[in-house]
């Protein structure tokens, strides 16, 4: 990590105790460390042993009272490589998920332009109550990243999960992060995302209920290791901006496949997390259609098959990647979709599985390789999906 800036925050809580130790790893590490106080956290370690051991002044509030200056939380945020708050307490964690500006902590968190990582740490009640765990999410959902609070003894007495990661633990995570920063800057992916629709008429469509969050996050999880992204998506929702990423925006699954067409040939892998539409109207109304008759029968046809056409024109240098959402016979069907399609890796999804597909937040796959093996991972965030995903393509292909 030499030469890496790392913008600490610490929050109000006892576990800031083993901050002390935290800095000094990092300085042996020969890392840079400033440091962002909340005023709370100060009666639990003193700003003098933040300051002298990160070698920089600690920044607590928005005013500089002995020099007269205003602490721009702005530039903070422009700084650092990594904003990592340790520990991050239940109310200053309420106060990230939700936008909350009371402090400079958090205004730096809502200017930070560099990826952000937390440790928690609280009591077992409150680490395990329903609003922490949905505060959590949100900001995993947001691409932050979470480091587990740890089992064992807390402050209260009680034994469980709430304490915050050791510091060997963090600095680890850290270093993990930075090597898979830019473990593929040398390549460029191809990533197919959200629904098709395919249109009935200038109103309606024919349509899937597919939100394109796994696909966003896959592209959002390569962006973050360097490498250049190709989106091609259907109509969603989400959004994302970076100087890496190509976004094309389709409709139909015949507009995807001709985007894949122009593309392709031109990317070391592809992951095609799209639903693609199976069928489309064979005519398509120039007018809306009245509601008059009792029964309407619209004939449908069959679309392309983007996968598959990625799939017969791969060459051996390229990776591809393939979605499965399955209702039944979920490996069988999986298994013989990477043969047909002839592809190097098959993400597995099956809506047996509570909390998995479409919409949700959370995802849980089973990855298969052309080799038959098979990993199986348990509910996660998406965000941390699309991690496993790219972790999977690493280990296979670098």
């Amino acid at each position: 990590m030499k030469g890496k800036r790392i913008l600490l925050g610490i929050t109000g809580g006892i576990a800031a105790y083993k901050i002390a130790f935290l800095i000094r790893l990092l300085k042996k590490k020969e890392a840079e460390v400033r440091c962002i106080m909340t005023p709370a956290s100060c009666d639990f370690i003193a700003p003098l042993t933040i300051a002298t051991l990160s070698e920089n002044p600690v920044y607590i509030d928005f005013w500089n009272h002995k020099n007269g200056e205003w602490t721009n939380h702005v530039e903070l945020g422009m700084w650092g490589d990594i904003f990592l708050i340790a520990p991050l307490t239940a109310n200053s964690l309420a106060k990230i998920s939700n936008g909350f500006c009371d402090n400079l902590l958090s205004a730096t968190y809502l200017s930070a332009k560099c990826p952000v990582i937390v440790a928690p740490a609280m009591d077992l009640d409150m680490y395990s109550h329903e609003t922490t765990d949905s505060n959590l999410k949100i900001i995993e959902n947001r691409g932050n990243f979470v480091i587990p609070a740890e089992f064992g003894e807390l402050a209260s007495g009680l034994v469980g999960q709430g304490r915050l990661a050791e510091p060997e633990t963090i600095v680890t995570f850290l270093e993990d992060y930075f090597s898979n920063e830019n473990s593929f800057s040398e390549k460029t992916v191809l990533i197919t995302a959200g629904p098709t629709q395919e249109k009935i008429d200038p109103v309606r469509f024919i349509g899937n209920n597919s939100s394109g969050k796994m696909g966003f996050r896959i592209a959002d999880e390569f962006l973050s290791r360097g490498a250049k992204v190709i989106l091609i998506s259907g109509p969603t929702n989400e959004k994302l901006h970076h100087p890496n990423l190509t976004l094309f925006e389709i409709e139909s699954a015949q507009e995807m496949l001709e985007k894949v067409q122009m593309n392709w040939k031109n990317c070391e892998i592809g992951v095609f997390a799209a639903a693609v539409a199976d069928y489309r109207p064979k005519n398509v109304e120039s007018q809306k259609i009245k509601k008059k008759e009792e029964e309407l029968t619209i004939t449908l046809i069959k679309n392309p098959d983007v996968l598959a056409w990625a799939g017969k024109n791969k060459t051996e240098k390229q990776f591809l990647v393939g979605f499965s959402l399955e209702t039944n016979n979920a490996f069988e069907h999986a298994k013989s979709k990477l043969i047909n399609k002839n592809l190097d890796l098959i993400v597995l999804n099956t809506l047996e599985d509570e909390g998995a597909g479409f919409k949700n937040e959370t995802n849980r796959i089973h990855l298969i390789d052309k080799n038959n093996k098979i990993t199986s991972f348990e509910l996660k965030s998406k965000s941390l999906v699309a991690k496993d995903i790219i972790d999977c393509i690493k280990d296979s292909i670098l």
